[in-house]
């Protein structure tokens, strides 16, 4: 069972067999890609949770690739690798591209192995709190409900001491 859909892309093929090397045994469904034009088309059609991205790739950077996929994934985690310690590259792509994290190249293997581990528990909790914030709306709306056809309901009388009033009349 995949613990999640990782997806690498860089336009050096080695890079790209040195990552799955590194993540291959972390129980994830690597999804490779040698460039960007490439990983959007597959991201009309599939989901991921986790993009690893290189900067520097003919066509289109990192950073835009990252931007476009997260109009189309907004809560896929994303991750830019590079081999240029570019400070302005990293804050386009973290103000921009809603970066999680931003390794630069020679990467170590632990901490991309961390990174991809934390990303997947960033990516649980969104959805986790996507899902709650749908039950959140459904009690909303069923506490409307309740109160159009009750009006008052939601109307609780207190004495000087905040203790709720029992009018047993009224029960």
């Amino acid at each position: 069972m995949s613990k999640g859909k990782v997806m690498l892309v860089d336009d050096e093929e080695n890079v790209l067999n040195a990552l799955v090397r590194c993540l291959r045994h972390g129980g994830y469904d690597l999804v490779t890609f040698p460039g960007p034009a490439e990983a959007l088309e597959y991201l009309r059609e599939n989901q991921v949770d986790v993009i690893v991205s290189d900067h520097r790739m003919p066509g289109m950077t990192g950073t835009e690739f990252l931007i476009k996929a997260r109009k189309l994934y907004p809560d896929a985690v994303r991750v830019l690798l590079t081999g240029y310690a570019d400070m302005d590259v990293a804050i386009r792509a973290v103000n921009e591209g809603k970066l999680f994290r931003f390794l630069t190249k020679p990467w170590q293997d632990e901490e991309l192995k961390i990174t991809i581990l934390n990303a997947l528990e960033m990516k649980g909790l969104l959805d986790r709190n996507r899902a709650l914030m749908g039950q959140v709306r459904e009690q909303e709306g069923y506490i409307q409900t309740l109160k159009a056809r009750h009006p008052g309901i939601d109307r609780v009388r207190r004495d000087s001491g905040g203790a709720i009033i029992i009018d047993e009349e009224e029960v």
